[in-house]
């Protein structure tokens, strides 16, 4: 197993509206902080959040950028989701299964933070589907 962490660099407009949807409804553990950035831990992988001036808009659909995590106990999975229910998140996608009876079988919602930045968060059935499975082509709802 890798002992290496991800790492994300991403755009916001406000810190205290950022701690507000990753800290406090999220359950991102805040770090450093300034008035231009925040470092959360997301679940064990580090976020930035770098203020911009620049406008952000929202993504029509949900590709071709989204970021976000695939774990590997379904209970774990449940309880993001039931804490997103709870905190009224903005879901862009709603909890669903795709590609349900085959290998590639798995739960996905997709969140949308205040700034438009789309999140999924994954939990396959079968877990050599998350880098395996070669024989299949199906990724992601494009049709």
């Amino acid at each position: 197993m890798s002992q290496t962490l991800f790492h994300l660099a991403f755009p916001v407009t406000d810190i205290a509206q950022t701690k507000a949807y990753y800290v406090e409804a999220l359950g991102c553990i805040p770090g450093r902080e300034n008035p231009q950035a925040l470092i959360l831990n997301l679940y064990g992988h580090q976020l930035v959040a770098h203020v911009t001036k620049e406008p952000l808009t929202r993504q029509r659909t949900i590709y071709p950028r989204h970021f976000g995590l695939i774990f590997i106990q379904e209970n774990d999975w449940e309880e993001l989701l039931e804490k997103a229910q709870t905190k009224q998140l903005l879901f862009r996608e709603v909890p669903k299964n795709r590609f349900v009876g085959s290998p590639l079988e798995h739960r996905t919602f997709f969140l949308e933070d205040p700034f438009y930045n789309l999140m999924e968060f994954k939990y396959y059935r079968h877990p050599e589907a998350i880098f395996g499975n070669y024989e299949y082509t199906q990724i992601g709802d494009r049709a």
